[in-house]
């Protein structure tokens, strides 16, 4: 549970499932929490760390659902969906999206959809299990069932409220407005008439910090590779200045030319890590020159550092360890060149299935600290996927005696094996019994290679027994 203070006393702030179950409530006071469970575990409450989550998980909904995101502290967001639900296969998929990633995130959430905003927060936080999609012009009969205290009301009205028997929605909705105004202000009336939809409530959406740029307009039109470059060292030394300040460095760069035939010209380059060193920059884009048609010329040159990250100086020694050479400008201008899904390294994975031991990774990715078996040798060279072959060979765990690959009948000189690996059935029910067999061959010429055998040779579950070429050592 998380800890937190009203004046000197110190509440429970929020709690787990675990926490719930056992009888912990937000607002009860710490002592008595801790008193009616044993070995609670509390944090203090960081509302600030909270706030700042919650801002950047808006930022995430507004690039991924929405042009219209708002914070609802202080634990929710308002999305105006208007004309976007469609393209997540409207609303309801577009709150199942939402939902799913969220809890790929490892984040419990509930969402409604409403034609209001206090409607779609009340809905969400007292009826929704876990999304629910109020129907247009339905909103009235969805508060109706709903307690009071869904309407955004302060705790002393509801507690005022429920004094006076009003207890759901509805049956505040029924009553006459002058006598609640007269002893509670004009706020349950304003609420109600945002709920229903009969009030406006505007909202402060969030906004995408823009993105740091450096321009440059010409009187008279530029088309040449040698006054573009010219002009691009000046781009870059700007941009690069503006990232200083800023404490930041470029991921990725967006050159547009803007003709002077109203056409555009974009070329784009990105760096694997942040970069704002003019040299490197300018010629990673100066590289690019010769992809650029400036037609009957370019009047205006934008450079925009559209993915960017924060960078700061960072002291370096080689006074307790050898310096290491840096290849990250040697893979920038590789991943530029060829593309960056062309340029990876390979690393190992924690599995037996050789087809799933392998991944690609970034090529300055850190190491993952897995490794490939060591009692086992494995080929240089893995097919994807492994080769049927035709064998001769004896039952259940002899090597084959000779085998047929791509039309070549090779003889066996000498065999190793079987290394026997089972399915992963963690992974499919379809590999609980599954079973491969594999040998290490070498023919009559010298060649060696990896085979293996679906099925232990016994049971029909274990594999059809058919004979497969996986590797090619050397």
């Amino acid at each position: 549970m998380l800890v937190g203070r009203e004046g000197r006393r110190r509440v429970v702030r929020a709690a787990n499932r675990a926490a719930v179950a056992a009888g912990v409530r937000v607002g009860m006071a710490a002592t008595q929490a801790h008193a009616l469970v044993r070995d609670l575990l509390s944090e203090p409450h960081d509302p600030a760390a909270d706030a700042a989550a919650l801002q950047a998980l808006a930022l995430w909904a507004l690039r991924r659902y929405a042009p219209i995101v708002a914070v609802d502290a202080p634990d929710g967001l308002v999305i105006d969906a208007t004309g976007a639900a469609h393209l997540r296969g409207g609303e309801a998929g577009l709150l199942a999206d939402l939902l799913g990633r969220l809890a790929e995130a490892g984040i419990e959430a509930r969402a409604a959809m409403a034609d209001s905003w206090g409607a779609a927060h009340a809905v969400a936080r007292f009826a929704a299990a876990p999304t629910l999609v109020v129907d247009p012009g339905r909103s009235g009969a969805a508060l109706a069932r709903l307690p009071v205290a869904a309407l955004r009301l302060p705790d002393e009205i509801v507690a005022g409220l429920k004094v006076l028997g009003f207890m759901r929605i509805g049956e505040l909705a029924a009553q006459p407005r002058a006598p609640l105004a007269l002893r509670f202000g004009p706020e349950p009336g304003r609420r109600l008439d945002q709920a229903m939809g009969r009030l406006d409530e505007p909202i402060a959406p969030v906004s995408l910090p823009a993105p740091i740029a450096a321009q440059r307009a010409y009187v008279e039109p530029i088309s040449t590779a040698e006054t573009i470059a010219r002009h691009l060292d000046q781009l870059v030394a700007e941009l690069c200045m503006s990232l200083e300040a800023a404490g930041m460095g470029a991921r990725r760069l967006d050159l547009i030319c803007h003709r002077v035939d109203a056409m555009r010209v974009a070329v784009r380059v990105g760096t694997v890590r942040a970069v704002r060193e003019p040299a490197r920059l300018g010629k990673l884009l100066k590289d690019r020159i010769e992809t650029i048609d400036p037609g009957f010329g370019i009047e205006r040159m934008e450079l925009i550092a559209t993915v960017a990250e924060p960078l700061g100086y960072r002291a370096t020694s080689t006074l307790d360890q050898p310096a290491m050479a840096d290849i990250s400008g040697l893979i920038d201008t590789l991943t530029n060149r060829v593309g960056a899904e062309h340029l990876y390294r390979i690393a190992p994975v924690e599995s037996d299935i050789p087809e799933r031991s392998t991944r690609r990774i970034a090529p300055l990715s850190a190491p993952g600290g897995a490794g490939w078996p060591p009692h086992w040798p494995r080929p240089a060279r893995l097919l994807r996927p492994p080769e049927p072959i035709s064998t001769l060979a004896m039952l259940p765990d002899h090597p084959p005696v000779q085998f047929t690959w791509r039309g070549v009948r090779r003889r066996v000189r000498r065999a190793d094996g079987p290394e026997r690996i089972y399915g992963e059935w963690g992974k499919r029910d379809a590999e609980m019994s599954a079973v491969r067999d594999y040998f290490q061959l070498e023919d009559e010429a010298g060649e060696r290679f990896w085979v293996f055998r679906s099925g232990d040779g016994e049971s029909v579950e274990s594999g059809d027994q058919s004979w497969f070429l996986h590797g090619v050592f050397g």
